[in-house]
């Protein structure tokens, strides 16, 4: 992938406003790290795009989101910033052949960069080439406690839904609730949901109940598909005790569950044909 597509989209977006003498550093430098230049000319150039690109969104009209995924299933770079968007295309030069030598040089970069430097570079893991040597560097970013760090990996972000097992899957959706983040914005959850992560999540709104501590409504949206004999009682003492919003999510939940007793538990329950929201009305 290095040199296509989506560099080609990134070029292309920068050069809509960006001044011309920072747009012939970024070739420049891009070019050099394609033709084999030593990693420390990757990393300065890094570090230096906020020298010469501004921390401010990119314009991105509906073509250029459809165009980017098109490129990369899902890519959504909606939202980036300038300086973000150069880094990602110095990311996409960096050769690759050698997948010691690149995974290496990565963690490098991830191990000296500061918080906007590491958003950038987890925002760039759906782009880069050997996604497969890339699934432990994107598993060490979601033990991270800085939302905006964990979230340019678990939001918007196609690389956990393609590339993580199902263990780090779960994890990072159990953390996204820990740090007190929207589920509503990771790719794939729904397709993704499963009965291991079901009994996890579970076992979380269990432990909060004891401590007398909230719990996100959107947590039930991977408990309903697959709910047990236990998680249904769960849903049960939501729709008895919880508050508005905990309720319609239960309902939500229930709607998807295929057992006959929660479609019962949903007829018990005044009001439940009633409610109309979707999942991003609790994100």
């Amino acid at each position: 992938m290095t040199g296509g597509a989506p560099a080609q989209l990134l070029r292309t977006w920068l050069a809509d406003g960006q001044p011309a003498d920072a747009l012939a550093w970024l070739d420049e430098k891009a070019a050099a790290i394609r033709a084999g230049a030593p990693e420390r000319t990757f990393f300065l150039a890094y570090s230096g795009a906020a020298r010469r690109f501004p921390d401010e969104p990119l314009t991105l009209g509906a073509a250029a989101l459809r165009d980017a995924a098109r490129a990369r299933d899902d890519w959504n770079p909606g939202g980036w910033t300038a300086r973000q968007a150069a880094r990602a295309l110095l990311m996409t030069a960096l050769p690759s052949d050698d997948a010691a030598a690149y995974t290496e040089t990565l963690d490098k970069l991830f191990a000296s960069a500061d918080m906007a430097e590491q958003v950038a570079g987890y925002q760039a893991l759906p782009i880069l080439p050997r996604p497969e040597a890339l699934v432990a560097r994107a598993r060490e970013g979601t033990r991270t406690n800085i939302t905006t760090v964990f979230e340019a990996i678990a939001h918007k972000n196609p690389f956990p839904r393609d590339h993580f097992p199902e263990d780090a899957w779960n994890n990072m959706v159990l953390k996204a609730l820990f740090v007190g983040v929207a589920l509503a914005p990771i790719i794939g959850l729904d397709e993704r949901a499963n009965p291991a992560l079901m009994r996890m999540l579970c076992d979380y709104a269990h432990e909060r109940w004891a401590a007398a501590r909230t719990l996100s409504p959107e947590l039930w949206r991977c408990v309903g598909p697959f709910a047990d004999d236990d998680a249904l009682n769960d849903f049960a003492r939501v729709l008895r005790d919880g508050d508005e919003n905990e309720r319609a999510a239960a309902i939500l939940a229930l709607r998807a569950c295929p057992r006959t007793d929660a479609a019962e538990l949903l007829a018990e329950h005044p009001g439940a044909d009633s409610v109309s929201r979707d999942w991003n009305d609790f994100a």
